[in-house]
């Protein structure tokens, strides 16, 4: 019996549907570990053959053939090493989210998962059918190999099923997705698998951005105490070794990353693989001189490259000087394209059209979004005219309560900061500039505004965002009652209020773009409340 195993974790970027390409991926993958890291096994993550999450996907008629097709090509490459993939199993009875190992050109084990998520952005049961088989143990050189998938480790009769069996060391491959805080819970969960069996775990995620979705990697191992005993970095694709000897896996522990660089990092990696896999040749961003703008471009410099990124100044008549000055300084230290546009013409052209129907009515937010929208006719313009798409800057805490305009800033294909709370910003994007300063510190300091009209403040409409985002994460992420919430030391009329604007609001979240979700709980797919609802928070 060999006494050591290497096993080879490949954290890869998969693209949902690009069958060939995951193929080729995996396949590469292989001959590098075997060849280059002596690797007895490649482990790849969950469904890594069409990539996660499918959706409806799965319903497409010529999928089953696309998919045993590359099963076949995998099975054939498996010369020398044993070789894990994940796939869509089309059985008689149903479907299976599946697992096989190949070696030399067989078929060694397969395994079914048998716990489906169906809560938060898992929608598994839609499509898959429950594995009802024990866990699947394999033989390794001698060793007896336990083999789950994704939400199987995280209930306990998999893995006591795994040990009862007599694997020596369990593997996990999973397709998890990203949110602040989920690295440290994924470790709790391996933990209590090991207090419970004293059985090491190799846990093998995924990394890249998938529309709504983005996934960190966070590949880890635990030996049977529920030690970290291989780390891999967050948001690295890679292929790492994990040894296995004397009943216990060891590999390099990479550092972890401070929250905010979490969050950065997950942003860079969900635009670039939504600008990339989309076939944009960069994008468009509207440089006001304020933060949330200001941040996306840094992000975007740093996913794209500054030369596929167009930073656009839009002034208007209550646009102050530093606001252009900021966004010109930024656009400069970045080296991204940088052009001005200023919206008076339009925007003037509009009132005088509407000054005879608007005769006798004061002003009032009607000109406000007036702006607003003169500046996302000219990005959406730029946008049809040369290609690139344009990113909004809209974040969590105003998408929330509806401070933003329709077919005005809320135009574009991608939205960034969608669900990163106003608070959270000021946060990432300090700890973008202790990298090498591009944001000017003034915007970072200025209290923030939408300068649609003279001496503004976000403050003006809002509480201030110290007491709004502590208000909407208890009122969305953790579905706190108005009476819970007042509880924890919040004025109740100003509760009261943020819950209103959040419920009358979701007709606004629903013709949003699409952005990354960061926290426990995104807007969207994981919220889906009704838009049309007679309910009053009590």
């Amino acid at each position: 019996m060999t006494t050591r195993l290497t096993f080879a974790a490949a954290q890869l970027n998969l693209w949902v549907g690009d069958i060939d390409g995951n193929v080729n991926k995996i396949i590469d993958a292989a001959r590098r570990a075997r060849d280059e890291l002596g690797a007895d096994l490649l482990l790849t993550p969950e469904l890594s053959l069409l990539g996660y999450p499918p959706d409806d996907l799965l319903l497409r008629g010529a999928l089953p053939q696309a998919v045993a097709a590359g099963l076949t090509r995998i099975r054939e490459a498996s010369q020398g090493i044993h070789i894990v993939v994940g796939y869509p199993e089309f059985a008689d009875e149903g479907l299976y989210n599946a697992a096989v190992v190949f070696r030399d050109g067989q078929q060694i084990a397969q395994a079914r998962k048998q716990l489906l998520p169906n809560y938060g952005v898992f929608d598994e049961k839609r499509h898959f059918l429950a594995g009802q088989r024990a866990t699947t143990v394999f033989e390794l050189n001698g060793h007896r190999i336990g083999l789950c998938i994704c939400e199987d480790v995280w209930g306990p009769n998999p893995a006591a099923s795994a040990k009862a069996a007599g694997a020596e060391l369990l593997l996990n491959i999973n397709a998890s997705p990203f949110n602040v805080g989920k690295p440290a819970e994924r470790l709790s969960v391996l933990q209590s698998r090991t207090r419970e069996t004293a059985l090491p775990i190799l846990y093998v995620n995924c990394v890249g951005g998938q529309d709504d979705l983005v996934f960190d990697g966070g590949s880890i191992a635990v030996d049977a105490a529920g030690a970290v005993v291989f780390a891999a970095p967050l948001f690295e694709e890679g292929i790492y070794p994990v040894h296995f000897e004397n009943g216990q896996p060891r590999g390099a522990v990479h550092a972890e990353l401070p929250q905010p660089a979490q969050v950065y990092r997950a942003l860079v990696q969900a635009t670039r693989d939504y600008v990339d896999r989309n076939g944009f040749p960069g994008v468009l961003i509207g440089l006001s001189g304020g933060i949330d703008s200001a941040l996306i471009a840094a992000i975007a410099a740093d996913a794209l490259g500054p030369s596929r990124v167009w930073g656009v100044s839009m002034p208007s008549r209550y646009t102050l000087d530093m606001s252009n000055e900021d966004a010109r300084i930024e656009a400069e230290r970045l080296g991204i394209r940088y052009s001005t546009l200023p919206i008076e013409a339009p925007f003037s052209a509009m009132l005088q059209t509407l000054a005879p129907t608007f005769a006798n009515k004061l002003a009032d937010v009607t000109e406000e979004n007036l702006q607003s929208r003169c500046r996302g006719m000219l990005l959406m313009a730029l946008s049809n005219k040369f290609g690139p798409v344009v990113l909004t800057t809209g974040n969590k805490s105003e998408m929330a309560v509806g401070y933003a305009t329709l077919y005005g800033d809320m135009c574009g294909g991608f939205a960034p900061l969608k669900d990163v709370y106003k608070t959270l910003v000021y946060e990432v994007a300090r700890w973008r500039n202790a990298q090498g300063e591009v944001i000017p510190p003034r915007v970072l300091t200025r209290p923030p505004t939408a300068e649609l009209r003279p001496d503004q403040k976000d403050s003006d409409s809002l509480p201030p965002y110290d007491v709004l985002d502590p208000i909407l994460q208890a009122y969305v992420e953790d579905s706190r009652s108005i009476a819970q919430i007042v509880a924890q030391g919040f004025d109740q009329a100003t509760v009261a209020r943020v819950a209103g604007l959040v419920r009358r609001s979701e007709y606004k979240r629903r013709q949003a773009p699409p952005g990354p979700k960061v926290t426990q709980r995104a807007f969207g797919r994981e919220r889906r409340y009704p838009i049309t609802a007679v309910y009053r928070d009590l």
